[in-house]
């Protein structure tokens, strides 16, 4: 689960705003909310874990100096 962190920048640029689930490293599905993704992977890959991860806006996140 932690290729997704190298690949920040992309993921705030594809799905600002959006909650997405992991499997592993892989994103399996993306939402407006934690339900609506989850649910998504859970159809995809019902036997699976998912993980579930959220991608801040550009105003959402907070450069420190």
């Amino acid at each position: 689960m932690t290729e997704w962190l190298s690949r920040m920048d992309e993921l705030m640029e594809k799905y600002p705003g959006k909650y997405l689930a992991l499997i592993g490293d892989e994103i399996v599905s993306s939402g407006d909310n934690e339900f609506e993704a989850y649910t998504k992977a859970k159809e995809k890959c019902p036997d699976k874990e998912v993980s579930l991860v959220y991608i801040p806006t550009e105003e959402e996140t907070v450069t420190l100096l």
